[in-house]
């Protein structure tokens, strides 16, 4: 299988701060991979790297099986869709799109003909002649999508592009990104903290932490197999518990269960319901069960109010038991 991108023992460091520290990481050509953590866990630093914004301290990177450490920027095929979209606000959207091949030298008509056919990718066919101030944040955000791919980059690098848009319109964008990655079948690398994104849009998921990997797979594998506590914690929600609790695997180890996994039953284990929160398709149980406290997710009905006691039990197989190292 190709490679789009490859790291190999990649650090970059500032000072003491270790921003991304020994990154070993394949991404293939025509994947969707979707690099997930919270501030500060390098992912972001990691997108930089690939774009030639940022250069390593130590380790090599390749894009395509080419060297990438010391390429400037304009010299790697990649573009870059910001959070911030950074659109030109003295420029209609047409020569916005077409800036990049203005920049390489592309000839007028050449380049107004390759920015409409990149606005028809996006749906924003007849929008050529509009100013960025006239646009709704969804449409400039694929306004800035269309200039990176006007210049048919071999890998486009997306850094939190859809944290400034309202949750409806960041769930249409999520849908649309997908379908244009399939339909372009180009090398896709999503930066983003928003565990949601990550899970329904990828085809495999990095997790960071402190500079480094947790975890990398499917999104299925890393939700319901998590190689850590913090993984199974950050993705999702879990009850992370002792494995003696649960019943299942070695003694002494940490076990992973969903709270959509736990259900009430009559002749489970007893338990007490410390909260109740109503989120419409589902109801937020809290409950303390034998020094543990979890968390159940529930279908909305005739539910237990906090103080009362109710049963509750679930299905060993749902169960993950994480490593010694967890």
């Amino acid at each position: 299988m190709t490679q789009a991108v490859s790291f190999r023992g990649v650090c970059r460091h500032f000072g003491t701060i270790r921003a991304v520290d020994g990154v070993d990481l394949d991404i293939a050509d025509g994947e969707f991979f979707a690099m997930l953590g919270p501030s500060g866990s390098g992912k972001t630093t990691c997108l930089r790297l690939i774009a030639g914004f940022e250069q390593p301290t130590a380790g090599t990177l390749a894009i395509y099986g080419e060297p990438a450490e010391g390429v400037p920027p304009y010299r790697r095929n990649v573009n870059t869709v910001f959070q911030n979209y950074a659109l030109f606000p003295h420029m209609n959207v047409r020569d916005n799109v077409a800036f990049g091949l203005r920049v390489k030298g592309v000839g007028r008509a050449e380049r107004a003909q390759a920015a409409d056919e990149a606005l028809a990718l996006v749906e924003l066919s007849g929008y050529g002649a509009r100013r960025a101030g006239e646009l709704s944040g969804g449409q400039r955000q694929r306004v800035a999508l269309a200039r990176a791919l006007v210049n048919k980059p071999k890998v486009l690098l997306l850094d939190e592009p859809l944290g400034a848009l309202d949750l409806k319109l960041r769930e249409q964008m999520q849908g649309e990104l997908r379908r244009l990655q399939r339909a372009l079948g180009l090398t896709f690398v999503f930066v983003t903290h928003d565990q949601e994104e990550a899970l329904s849009m990828a085809d495999r998921v990095a997790v960071f932490a402190e500079g480094r990997i947790q975890q990398v797979g499917t999104p299925e594998e890393i939700y319901r197999r998590p190689a850590s506590r913090f993984v199974a914690d950050f993705v999702g929600s879990s009850n992370v518990l002792p494995s003696d609790f649960t019943g299942t695997g070695p003694s002494g180890r940490w076990a992973s269960l969903r709270p959509e996994d736990i259900r009430l039953d009559p002749a489970g284990r007893a338990a007490t319901v410390t909260s109740r929160a109503y989120h419409g398709r589902v109801v937020k149980l809290g409950l303390s069960l034998g020094g543990q406290e979890l968390t159940a997710l529930l279908p909305p009905g005739d539910l237990p109010e906090p103080g009362q006691s109710t049963h509750i039990s679930w299905d060993p197989a749902k169960v993950h038991v994480m490593g010694p190292e967890a």
